[in-house]
């Protein structure tokens, strides 16, 4: 039996894993949400590491405003960076092997293909930053990691998402515009969270960078195209594409990940 403690278990992929943790027998899942455990509490999460035998902690904690970010610079490092600090240092005292959820933002999106760990980062926003200096923290501090990057994360269930918030406005028949100026990757937490427990029951050992991603790259307008024809809406509302779209955060024209 492994013991995995999950962090940030209220957030999407926090629920994902907690829906599917009983379909991994092998695996004993210790939850904490921002309540029960906050990540830049240096003593509580020392004293969770110490006082349990964890072989895994797969942190899904994080702060992912991207817009409130550029206000809030000092919130967002405190979780994305000094907050895994934290859990990087518990880690490596107790020899837990750490799962951290990085992000495609840590990209500027300039490159026209899709793009590779080996890649080297360049972030545009300030979250973009906390996520990368989170990673560069793990790099150094240990040896046993795996920092996934992935992205633009629905569920269509539970949480605040881009699929969820689609849906909710078409089915009240709200007209929708949409920009067409970012593509990346949709990702559906249930299917990242198996990625992240199969590493696990498969003692897989190829530690380092990973990206993980559904495959499937499209823009946010045809993201919502498909969200609307899957729900048999399509001809219901109308869909437009947002001319001069603008967002206080700059956002990467491309941020497609692939393995």
């Amino acid at each position: 039996m492994r013991r995995i403690l999950v962090t940030g278990s209220k957030g999407q992929l926090g629920m994902s894993l907690k829906g599917l943790a009983h379909k991994y027998p092998s695996l004993v899942c210790v939850f904490r949400d921002s309540k029960t455990l906050d990540i830049t509490d240096v003593k509580a999460v020392n004293n969770i590491f110490d006082s349990n035998n964890f072989d895994y902690c797969i942190n899904c904690a994080a702060y992912t405003n991207v817009e409130q970010a550029e206000k809030e610079r000092d919130k967002a490092f405190a979780v994305n960076a000094e907050g895994v600090r934290n859990i990087t240092y518990a880690c490596k005292k107790n020899q837990v092997v750490l799962l951290q959820i990085s992000t495609d933002y840590v990209f500027d999106g300039e490159k026209e293909t899709g793009y590779l760990p080996s890649d080297n980062p360049n972030p545009i926003n300030v979250y973009g930053e906390s996520k990368l200096k989170g990673e560069e923290i793990i790099q150094t501090g240990l040896t046993n990691y795996f920092i996934v990057r992935t992205s633009w994360l629905y569920n269509r269930n539970y949480g605040h998402n881009f699929y969820r918030t689609i849906l909710s406005k078409a089915k009240a028949g709200e007209d929708l515009k949409v920009t067409a100026d970012q593509r990346g990757c949709p990702t559906n937490t249930d299917n990242l969270a198996r990625f992240l427990l199969n590493l696990i029951v498969k003692n897989n050992k190829i530690y380092g960078i990973h990206h993980f991603s559904d495959g499937m790259a499209m823009t946010w307008y045809e993201f919502a195209k498909s969200i609307l024809e899957e729900n048999g809406l399509k001809d219901r509302v109308k869909l437009e594409k947002a001319k001069n779209y603008r967002t206080f955060a700059a956002r990467p024209k491309n941020s497609v990940l692939i393995s």
